[in-house]
């Protein structure tokens, strides 16, 4: 039977793309978006792939989606009290409490939590962006929590992937194209490989956006680049970014 749930002030209830699943969210909160949505499509678990953990996961959607690709059991951490209790009640809106487990805590205390090496895969969609005192941040301390490295740095997330990897266990991460040099740099300090990749574009013709990594922990893997994604093509949107987003 499925869950009933009272809604809040604020709050409303999305479809999950063409999932079948829901998904309630606030306009004062970091809503699932492109980045997250392609974060999971770009993950790939194997048959294999027993445990999955999703740092920094928000409202939950990543995990929701991955809900849908494996049977693994799967994890997130979010710090935000108000976020944390909005991805449980995610959780149970779709009936998945017992495939879905949620953390309220700092993703550099996720240690506390869980025992080094326990997760075949590590998702990631971090803050995008560095947080100094002129920094353009957002209204919403929510979104400021997201989107910017307030709370945590690239190499806090990343240091902390890598101790809850097992061997070459492997991390999915989405972020911004601009950052990429320092990606590969973060990624040699905590001792992953760059083994797959893939560039988003908004307009084929123009720079890329965002970059999807995949980085194998304790491996010599060697770096696949994947096709880019193009998100508009002509006068609307690409075969591809529609087959996503809209099933079609």
């Amino acid at each position: 039977m499925a869950t009933v749930l009272t809604m809040k002030s604020q709050e409303i209830i999305n479809p999950l793309l063409n999932t079948g699943l829901s998904i309630i969210q606030r306009p004062d909160m970091f809503n699932f978006s492109l980045d997250s949505t392609l974060l999971a499509h770009f993950a790939k678990p194997k048959l294999t792939t027993t445990n999955l953990i999703d740092l920094g996961c928000g409202n939950a959607a990543v995990l929701l989606f991955l809900s849908q690709k494996t049977e693994a059991a799967l994890h997130g951490v979010e710090i935000q009290q108000d976020v944390y209790a909005l991805a449980k009640r995610n959780v149970a809106l779709n009936d998945l409490n017992n495939r879905i487990t949620i953390v309220n805590d700092d993703v550099k205390h996720i240690m506390n939590h869980y025992e080094d090496s326990s997760f075949d895969m590590v998702l990631c969609n971090p803050p995008f962006f560095k947080h100094r005192p002129t920094s353009n941040i957002n209204d919403s301390d929510y979104k400021t929590i997201a989107r910017h490295e307030v709370k945590i740095t690239l190499d806090d997330l990343l240091e902390k992937a890598a101790t809850l990897l097992k061997q070459k266990g492997r991390l999915i991460m989405v972020h911004r194209a601009s950052r990429l040099a320092e990606l590969f740099e973060s990624f040699k300090r905590f001792n992953l490989s760059p083994s797959r990749m893939r560039l988003v574009y908004t307009r084929a013709h123009k720079n890329a956006s965002m970059v999807l990594i995949e980085g194998m922990y304790q491996s010599n893997a060697t770096l696949t680049v994947e096709a880019p994604f193009i998100i508009h093509a002509d006068a609307g949107y690409s075969a591809e970014y529609l087959e996503i987003f809209n099933g079609k």
